[in-house]
Parts: structure tokens; C-alpha cells; sequence
């Protein structure tokens, strides 16, 4: 069963680039969803491609997200760098279609990527606010 994700006001950090991430990150969530109603030998290739640009992804927003949160003076920075290592044991070790099924592996997506973003979005929108009013 397909997990979607969806965008709600309630996830804004405060900062547009990083809130444009978080926005992308459940569109390819959502397009794996949709490779996985699809059949065929094209929809599991699409799947591969847009996992793969997920992971990447992911990766190039915790660094964007590091290091404005370090320019702001996030006091929660290191448990923040914490879960993007623990996101890169994932994506190396354990992340990938020889571990889950692609319905595993879609839904698992989806709800780290959702997670991610209502666990972040609180705490840090008051600094991220902060900077943009400045």
C-alpha cells in the first residue's frame, strides 16, 4: 500500500529554501508512489532513478539545513547533525530494494521524509523566523 505525503502549513520552518526542500522531498516520495502503481519494467527503472535522486536529496538538505541552522545559533545543532548521519547509515547500509520490497521501501520513505519535517519544522522555525525578520 502506497504512502502519500502531503505539504501542510503546519511544516514551514520559517525559511523558504529549506521549506522548498522539505516540499520536494514529498513530491519524490509521492512520485515513488506512483512508479509503484504503475506496472511494468519502466516503473521499476523510474522507481530506481527517483530513489536514488531522493537519497540525493536528502543528503544536500541536511547540509543546507546544517549550515543555517549553525548560522543561527540552533541549540539543538548536534542532534540534528546526529540524525543526518543516522539518515547516511540508512541510505548506505540499509536503504535499497535488496533490504524492502518497493512498497516497503516507499512507505518507510514516506514517513522518515514526514517525520523528519514535523520533528524539525517546530523547534527550528523560531530561529530560521528569527534570521528571515532580520
Amino acid at each position: 500500500m502506497v504512502k502519500r505525503t502531503h505539504w501542510i502549513p503546519h511544516f514551514t520552518t520559517g525559511n523558504a529554501r529549506l521549506d522548498e526542500q522539505h516540499q520536494e522531498l514529498l513530491a519524490q516520495c509521492n512520485a515513488l508512489a506512483s512508479c509503484l502503481e504503475e506496472a511494468g519494467e519502466a516503473a521499476r527503472e523510474r522507481f530506481s532513478v527517483i530513489l536514488k535522486d531522493l537519497l540525493t536529496c536528502v543528503r544536500e538538505h541536511f547540509t543546507t539545513e546544517n549550515q543555517l541552522l549553525a548560522r543561527h545559533g540552533y541549540p539543538l545543532l548536534d542532534q540534528h547533525a546526529h540524525e543526518g548521519e543516522e539518515f547516511e547509515y540508512l541510505a548506505t547500509e540499509i536503504i535499497s530494494t535488496e533490504h524492502f520490497d518497493m512498497d516497503e521501501l516507499q512507505t518507510f520513505l514516506a514517513l522518515w521524509c514526514t517525520g523528519h519535517i514535523v520533528g524539525t519544522a517546530g523547534p527550528q522555525r523560531p530561529y530560521l523566523e528569527q534570521a528571515a525578520a532580520s
